[in-house]
């Protein structure tokens, strides 16, 4: 049985307005994606950008996907997909520049997020980037209508799931060593958060 590729509206509709944030941090360096999807994000971003070195990652139930449009493209700086569950999984072995990651702080736990923030702050070093797309609440208020619609949807297929709160992301991802350094407005009612890992302090 041959297996279709799956293509999804919503990437094709964001990629480029996140690539036009990304390209203004990112030029070269290594960078792992966490939750790639169905890897269409990084088939796109990293044609785009072709001294990036773009490492794909997800759960093992997203794995047959992501490789179907990796093989399609066959670009030498697209690499994965790696075995990755927040919670279970360590990053792969290297050192990486930026961490991009969309749409899953809503889809995980806030354990899982959690979990997620003090990786990053164990694995990247000084300097590295952190990039979140997706929707989040300010001051426990949702943006939009649509927003808390689907916020209801969620919570109705998984009570732990749920669109974050920025001040949360941004108190959690500070304890593990980052500073915020940006937030953007992007379409549909999502944000692009962007963090840079500090110097480690010495204990």
């Amino acid at each position: 049985m041959t297996m279709t590729k799956s293509f999804a509206p919503s990437v094709e509709r964001n990629k480029e307005p996140i690539f036009d944030i990304l390209k203004k941090y990112i030029s070269k360096g290594k960078l792992l994606e966490i939750g790639s999807g169905n890897g269409q994000h990084a088939v796109y971003f990293a044609e785009k950008l072709p001294q990036v070195q773009w490492t794909t990652s997800d759960t093992r139930e997203s794995q047959t996907q992501i490789k179907l449009w990796l093989k399609e493209a066959q670009l030498k700086n697209l690499l994965g997909p790696v075995v990755l569950k927040v919670g279970n999984d360590d990053f792969p072995k290297g050192a990486f520049d930026y961490v991009f990651t969309a749409n899953t702080l809503h889809i995980m736990s806030w354990k899982e997020n959690k979990c997620l923030f003090k990786l990053l702050g164990k694995r990247l070093r000084e300097g590295s980037l952190a990039f979140f797309y997706g929707p989040f609440n300010y001051n426990g208020n949702f943006t939009s209508d649509s927003n808390e619609q689907f916020n209801k949807w969620l919570k109705e297929r998984d009570l732990r799931s749920g669109i974050r709160n920025f001040e949360d992301v941004n108190q959690s991802m500070v304890k593990f060593g980052f500073k915020f350094l940006e937030d953007f407005e992007m379409p549909a009612n999502n944000r692009l958060l962007v963090f840079e890992r500090l110097p480690f302090m010495a204990k």
